[in-house]
C-alpha cells in the first residue's frame, strides 16, 4: 500500500458541524462514521497517513449555479465575511484540532520530522491550514497567535474577496484572470508568512493574485488543490503559464479530486471516471515535472469520483496511476515526498 500525505481536506469543517449539532467530533473522527470522507478507520484502509486540514469559514448556503443549455455556469461570488465572527469560528476549528491531538486521534504536526514520526507511529499526521484569512487582522496579531497554535499553511483568500486579496468564482468555462490580486495588506501577509515559515497556498486566488504572490514571496509557488485549466476550463484551475511558473520556482500543484475540476464539462457529478484524474495528473507532470506534482484531494469539501468515494479509496487512484505507467519512485513522490519537500522549504527546514 502506498502511503498518501494529502495536501488539502475539509474534515475540520465536517467535525465543526458535528459539534454544532450536538455530536462528538473527537469520537466521530477516531471511531469512524458513515458521513463525509475522512476518519481514522477509513484513512488507515486507504493508506492516508495525514494531510493539511483546513480552517475554513463557511459562506452560508453557497451552491454551484445550475448549468445553462450550453452547460455553462457562473456561481455568484460569496459575500465578504465579518472579521469577529470569522475569528470566533476559526478558534472553534483550532480547538477541535487541539482536542484531536490531545485525545491521540491525530497528531498536530509543526515540522516534517513530526510528520515522519507520526507516520512511523501510525498516527494521522495533521497540519493546520487556513483557507481564506478572514480571521486575521490587518496588524497580523492573530497570525502570530494561530502560528503558536500550530498553523503552518494558509491561503490568503477562498473564492471570495477579503482584506488581503481577491478570489476566483466557481464558473465554467472561465479564465482565472477574474479581477485584482493581493491588496497591500495581502503583500504584508505573504511576507510575514515567509518570515514565520508558513506555506502560502494559491489554490483559490485570482491569476493576478498568483503573480502578486510570486513577486512578494521568495518561496516555491504552491497550489494545494488545483488542476489543469487546459483540460477543464473552470476558473479554479491553473493555466499552463501558471504551471510553468510553478515549475520554474520548484513549487507544487496538488491534484484536486473535485469532479467539477476534473471533468471536461466541469459538472458536479460523482459518475466521473478515474481516467479523468490520470489525464489531469499526466498533464501536470508533463508541464511541471514529476518533482512538483502531488495530491490535494479536497476530501470533505467536494463531490469526488465514486471510484474513490472516500479516504478508504485512495489506493484505487494509486492503482490507476500504476496502470498508466507510473513507477514506484514516481508514486512515492506524488503520494507524499513532494509534499514533504515543499513543507520543509516553506518551514525553513531545507537548505
Amino acid at each position: 500500500m502506498e502511503a498518501v500525505f494529502d495536501g488539502h481536506n475539509d474534515v475540520l469543517l465536517r467535525l465543526w458541524h458535528t459539534a454544532k449539532t450536538g455530536g462528538d467530533p473527537i469520537a466521530e473522527f477516531k471511531n469512524g462514521t458513515a458521513a463525509g470522507h475522512i476518519d481514522v478507520p477509513r484513512a488507515r484502509r486507504g493508506g492516508l497517513v495525514g494531510g493539511l486540514c483546513a480552517i475554513y469559514i463557511p459562506s452560508g448556503d453557497l451552491v454551484l449555479r445550475e448549468p445553462d443549455e450550453k452547460g455553462h455556469y457562473v456561481t455568484p461570488m460569496a459575500a465578504p465575511l465579518e472579521r469577529q465572527s470569522s475569528l470566533d469560528i476559526a478558534i472553534e476549528f483550532t480547538s477541535i484540532a487541539l482536542q484531536l491531538d490531545r485525545a491521540g486521534a491525530w497528531r498536530l504536526c509543526r515540522t516534517t520530522a513530526d510528520i515522519r514520526q507520526a507516520m512511523e507511529d501510525q498516527v494521522f499526521a495533521a497540519v493546520l491550514h487556513m483557507e481564506g484569512c478572514e480571521a486575521i487582522d490587518i496588524n497580523l496579531d492573530a497570525l502570530e497567535t494561530f502560528y503558536a497554535a500550530g498553523l503552518r499553511s494558509l491561503g490568503p483568500v477562498w473564492s471570495r474577496h477579503n482584506l488581503f486579496g481577491h478570489g476566483v468564482p466557481f464558473a465554467y468555462p472561465m479564465d482565472p484572470d477574474t479581477g485584482p490580486g493581493l491588496t497591500q495588506a495581502g503583500v504584508a501577509l505573504v511576507k510575514a508568512c515567509d518570515r514565520l515559515g508558513i506555506l502560502i497556498d494559491l489554490a483559490h486566488i485570482t491569476e493576478q493574485g498568483f503573480w502578486d504572490v510570486a513577486k512578494a514571496s521568495t518561496k516555491p509557488l504552491v497550489a494545494s488543490h488545483s488542476n489543469a485549466h487546459a483540460l477543464t476550463p473552470v476558473a479554479r484551475n491553473l493555466t499552463d503559464k501558471q504551471l510553468d511558473a510553478i515549475r520554474e520556482r520548484r513549487g507544487l500543484v496538488g491534484l484536486n479530486y473535485a469532479t467539477t475540476m476534473l471533468r471536461p464539462d466541469g459538472l458536479e457529478n460523482a459518475d466521473t471516471p478515474l481516467s479523468d484524474m490520470v489525464r489531469h495528473l499526466d498533464h501536470l507532470v508533463e508541464r511541471v515535472g514529476i518533482d512538483c506534482v502531488a495530491l490535494g484531494s479536497d476530501f470533505d469539501g467536494a463531490t469526488i469520483p465514486q471510484g474513490i468515494a472516500d479516504a478508504a479509496g485512495n489506493q484505487n487512484l494509486v492503482a490507476a496511476l500504476k496502470a498508466a505507467g507510473y513507477g514506484e519512485q514516481e508514486l512515492t513522490k506524488i503520494c507524499r515526498e513532494n509534499w514533504l519537500r515543499i513543507l520543509a522549504e516553506a518551514w525553513h527546514e531545507a537548505g
